[in-house]
């Protein structure tokens, strides 16, 4: 079991502590309690490096959220009893389902409405240095380039409650092997066809940063669209250090023009980024260069770090949870005035659960 959470900011967390933030930066607890989870993972015996679960606070036990954390981490405040998520051996919420984080070929999320689509062998992504991917198991060794989209989308479809793909609104393609622009355009372009014949038309969301040409997105826009772009920034500082090769060499000074050239040509945009690898303020004057050009809220995640190599990549003081607390605040003051808000059910390591500053993101 990995030992990287004995540290004093995880050794004085208790429920007690977590209401005490939560008032001092004036958001919910059960915020707090589950950047905490995402922050410094979960003790148990269920020996397993990283999992999806899905989670109910006892302070608001009808809302299921969905989180993808270590479960092999020694030292972690946060344990899990039966079925009980504990802090500190206080019950905080129950453990509704456990499914280890493997590289299948898709699930649902948002009551079956938005999909998670792995199309491209996930498992044979080299990664960047912060990905834990490259530490799980490899479940899609036959899920090559050879493996027809439809066979898989009959499969995801096998999986909905309701047998078939009709209520699906979002698919986001995520997947780490596409190192070039022409295969990723004709991948998506494909993905499109293929859905039409399932009947359905979902917004496709891809995260990517090869796809940078005005050729690429008029593609994009004239055979793919609905589309957003998720441009994977991921950081904005040590990118040669921290990424590999297909993402540092997007620099970041062209990144906000790259999302401007797409809005321009009507897809929607958005942007990765890891909360945790970036000093506060290399990450403010990064989010503020990327802000006005795009059009649906980014995705922000809480950096994870599932073994000593991964810790030791931390911006100082990214091992404490004030940190990304503080990081919550000053996002907040930047994108507030966009109006775009966070959906609460799409971060898997997310920094917003039940609201936006002052705003609720569920009902009541």
């Amino acid at each position: 079991m990995e030992t990287l959470f004995l540290r004093p900011d995880a050794q004085r967390m208790s429920l007690a502590y977590a209401e005490e933030l939560a008032a001092r930066y004036r958001v919910p607890v059960g915020d707090v309690l589950l950047i905490g989870v995402n922050l410094f993972g979960i003790d148990s015996d269920r020996g397993r490096r990283r999992a999806r679960l899905q989670v109910a606070l006892a302070v608001n036990p009808q809302v299921n959220w969905q989180v993808i954390v270590p479960l092999n981490a020694s030292g972690s405040p946060f344990t899990i009893i039966g079925d009980e998520l504990r802090l500190g051996g206080v019950p905080v919420g129950t453990v509704r389902r456990i499914d280890a984080d493997e590289a299948v070929g898709g699930y649902f999320r948002n009551d079956g409405r938005a999909a998670t689509l792995n199309p491209n062998a996930r498992s044979r992504c080299v990664g960047c240095a912060f990905c834990p991917n490259t530490l799980e198991a490899a479940a899609d060794p036959r899920m090559a380039e050879d493996r027809k989209l439809g066979d898989l989308l009959r499969a995801l479809a096998s999986q909905h409650p309701a047998g078939d793909l009709a209520q699906l609104e979002e698919i986001t393609v995520s997947t780490g092997c596409f190192e070039r622009e022409r295969p990723a355009v004709d991948h998506l372009v494909s993905l499109r066809s293929v859905l039409a014949q399932f009947g359905v038309a979902p917004r496709i969301g891809f995260l990517t940063s090869v796809i940078s040409t005005p050729t690429g997105l008029a593609t994009l826009r004239d055979r793919v669209a609905p589309f957003v772009l998720r441009l994977t920034a991921e950081c904005f500082t040590r990118r040669d250090l921290l990424l590999k090769s297909s993402k540092a060499r997007l620099q970041v000074d062209a990144m906000p023009g790259l999302l401007r050239e797409a809005r321009e040509a009507g897809l929607g945009t958005s942007f990765t980024c890891i909360v945790g690898l970036d000093d506060m303020e290399s990450l403010q004057l990064g989010i503020a260069s990327l802000a006005p050009y795009v059009s649906e809220f980014p995705n922000f995640q809480v950096y994870q770090a599932h073994n000593a190599i991964m810790a030791g990549l931390r911006a100082a003081g990214a091992d404490h949870l004030e940190f990304y607390l503080r990081a919550r605040a000053r996002i907040e003051a930047m994108l507030g005035p966009t109006g775009l808000r966070p959906a609460a059910w799409e971060g898997y390591r997310s920094l917003w659960y039940f609201t936006f500053a002052d705003e609720p993101l569920i009902a009541a």
